[in-house]
């Protein structure tokens, strides 16, 4: 990767990290935004030291991102960007992530998709994985997440 594209991708992250920053501290009320503030400042200074970092060229930039590596992280990509723009909304936050995170897990677990045995491993991951984000988020945290269609 050429350290021009390095300062941009970095660049791009810091503003997009300066985005859901301004976001969470503008957004009401403020007691339901109060844990996507702390993530959103440190999401925020992380990226602004990489991408000074960058610009002054202290920064190790890697060969950069083959098609290869690319097809790889399609379906992630897709997957993701659908999660977030439309099925979080849409029905309810811990029902779109399990969907979602039982998608990336099939997409990506090297096990056979003709194995029954996988597909209860990863039935069984994601009910475990739901159950701890809703512990963290519902129980512990007490943070709002939105609300759709299902829970």
């Amino acid at each position: 990767m050429n350290i021009f594209q390095h300062k941009l991708s970095s660049g791009f992250v810091a503003g997009l990290a300066f985005i859901v920053c301004y976001i969470s501290f503008t957004r009401q009320p403020s007691d339901a935004y109060l844990f996507p503030r702390v993530i959103s400042v440190f999401f925020l200074t992380l990226s602004l030291w990489t991408f000074i970092k960058a610009l002054l060229g202290l920064s190790k930039a890697g060969n950069g991102l083959t098609l290869n590596m690319f097809r790889n992280m399609l379906p992630g990509m897709l997957i993701s960007s659908i999660y977030l723009f439309f099925a979080a909304k849409f029905l309810g936050f811990y029902t779109a992530t399990a969907i979602a995170f039982f998608l990336l897990l099939t997409a990506y677990d090297p096990e056979s998709y003709s194995s029954v045995n996988s597909w209860v491993k990863r039935i069984i991951i994601t009910a475990c994985f739901i159950a701890i984000m809703y512990t963290l988020f519902a129980k512990i945290l007490v943070v709002y997440t939105p609300r759709g269609m299902f829970i």
